[in-house]
């Protein structure tokens, strides 16, 4: 199932979500830029389990490959993938926690999900590359935050496809068992046999999101906008 829109107003303009686009973006081209040579650059500037854990003179270098990490991506799917959740979730996430609060959560977020990678494939020599382990966090402080918000979405039935309006709880509750189901399965073998997807820092990234909005204040409700003085008289009595 994919994402096209979902039906949730809101109060303030997105900016720290569209700057995380642009960034995400920005990077991609600068990895096409390289050519023949992205794959060894990719293999110093990504974040790799082994190294983190088996070259512990290299903290500070690995830690720096963890927020590289998460603004790189392996191809125009893998990226436009991204950023359609991140477009489509994130913007009422941001508004709910406000820009400098969402931007520490998005963060932190991925930081956790690279972790959680790391903790459950310590071994793997795979660079970790890519935002959906934040995405993950957005997802999960939506789903508590806009459980019955309607999403307009794109559901493959065999060989049709159909457009419909889903509550929220559906489609991202889907999308975490699906994760489970796959982190599950990979755990019997290597990431390469997992298709390369890192289903556990979406598993991690997601758990932290539905916490940290909850530990960020993102459950108050912000306050309804003062009604304008002269709103009697362009609208009539209240």
């Amino acid at each position: 199932m994919l994402p096209l829109a979902d039906h949730n107003p809101r109060r303030t303009t997105p900016v720290v979500n569209i700057i995380l686009i642009v960034i995400n973006v920005l990077m991609f081209l600068w990895e096409i830029s390289l050519g023949p040579q992205f794959e060894p650059v990719l293999t110093n500037v990504a974040f790799v389990p082994a190294r983190f854990w088996y070259l512990p003179d290299s903290l500070l270098p690995n830690i720096i490959t963890m927020f590289v990490s998460m603004f790189l991506h392996g191809g125009w799917l893998h990226l436009g993938g991204n950023m359609l959740y991140l477009w489509v979730f994130g913007d009422n996430v941001e508004d709910r926690l406000g820009h400098v609060k969402y931007f520490f959560f998005y963060i932190t977020c991925g930081l956790i999900a690279t972790l959680t990678h790391a903790a459950m494939n310590p071994t793997s020599r795979v660079p970790s590359i890519g935002a959906s382990g934040a995405i993950a966090g957005v997802l999960g402080a939506y789903i508590v935050l806009f459980p019955k918000q309607r999403v307009t979405t794109l559901i493959p039935i065999f060989i049709f496809i159909t457009v419909r309006e889903i509550p929220a709880v559906f489609l991202l509750g889907f999308w975490i068992v699906v994760q489970v189901f796959f982190g599950a399965v990979s755990m019997n073998g290597d990431l390469q046999s997992a298709g390369g997807v890192a289903y556990f820092a979406h598993i991690g990234g997601f758990i932290a999101g539905m916490l940290l909005i909850v530990l960020l204040g993102g459950l108050r409700r912000p306050p309804l906008r003062p009604v304008p003085q002269d709103y009697r008289w362009r609208n009539g009595p209240l």
